[in-house]
């Protein structure tokens, strides 16, 4: 039986002390070119057509079609958007995420790697830029119109990627002219609001310790079943990077989670996918160290 049962104990309550020394706040902003164009003309005429109110439809078209190409950067731009967030913790609703000081180097690093192959993607989508345009004309027959076609420097300027970094700021810090009540107000708003994003970032790495060891329980699971499940190397692998991850990322000094994450490299010592799938007894006693874990976990909501 897989045993994934709700925690009962508390996650920890983190207060407004400062982490500005701990970790920084880092914002990724990344544009595309969709490519798509409402045809106003083409939407009139469905409506009217079918004898619908305006507005009731609209006909969106792919101004290139299926251009493997442009294809290639969206999905490029969407995969670098999850490294991202995988390599930070959310902060506030504005796109700004937290980012321990220790992990500086090694995100600033690979999410240069990511700007340059971007860039890269785009100029190669530019190379067949015009090729496409003359395929749409086929293609889109009479949705097709030339003026919808921005120039070429005109459209590289619609692809963008770009980070920035900027201190937490400390709870007492206003630099304002006000008068001390006032100070004293903001203060307080801001400490709560600190606390509040500072407890969000640090249950998101719980969060996501529930979210791959209830999958290792679930896989690992054979129970009466004499079939076993399949799983992928990435089983255990997952695992080990969120591990990675809160010990980077424990910018609070959480004492659980440091025993937590030391409990878990203790469990998946020489474990293997391999012997896992080979070994019947060292399946099932990961599975019952995993859900230990998992019953332990502070109780956010799962």
């Amino acid at each position: 039986m897989n045993t994934t049962s709700h925690a009962v104990q508390q996650a920890p309550q983190h207060t407004a002390t400062s982490i500005s020394s701990s970790a920084m706040l880092v914002e990724l902003s990344i544009s595309t070119w969709t490519g798509r164009k409402l045809d106003k003309t083409a939407s009139t005429e469905v409506t009217t057509s079918k004898r619908a109110i305006k507005g009731a439809a609209n006909v969106n078209k792919k101004l290139l079609a299926d251009c493997a190409e442009l294809v290639a950067v969206q999905k490029f731009a969407a995969n670098a958007r999850n490294a991202h967030y995988d390599c930070t913790m959310p902060w506030s609703d504005m796109g700004l995420r937290l980012l321990p000081t220790t992990k500086y180097f090694d995100y600033h690093a690979k999410i240069t790697a990511l700007k340059a192959e971007f860039h890269r993607l785009v100029e190669e989508f530019l190379t067949v830029y015009d090729w496409e345009i003359a395929q749409a004309q086929v293609k889109l027959g009479d949705l097709f119109n030339v003026t919808e076609y921005p120039e070429k420097d005109t459209i590289r300027a619609k692809f963008k990627f770009g980070m920035f970094y900027m201190p937490v700021p400390d709870a007492g810090d206003w630099r304002l002219d006000i008068n001390n009540e006032a100070v004293n107000d903001l203060t307080s708003h801001y400490s709560q609001y600190y606390t509040e994003q500072l407890n969000k970032a640090m249950n998101d790495l719980w969060h996501r310790l529930h979210g791959v060891l209830a999958r290792v329980s679930e896989r690992l699971d054979y129970g009466s079943d004499t079939t076993k499940r399949v799983f992928r190397d990435s089983l255990i692998d997952n695992v080990i990077e969120v591990v990675d991850m809160m010990k980077t990322c424990n910018i609070t000094g959480d004492t659980k989670m440091t025993a937590m994450t030391e409990q878990l490299e203790n469990a998946l010592l020489g474990v293997t996918p391999d012997a896992l799938r080979e070994d019947d007894w060292l399946r099932q006693e990961t599975k019952h160290k995993v859900d230990a874990v998992i019953k332990a976990l502070p109780s956010l909501d799962f």
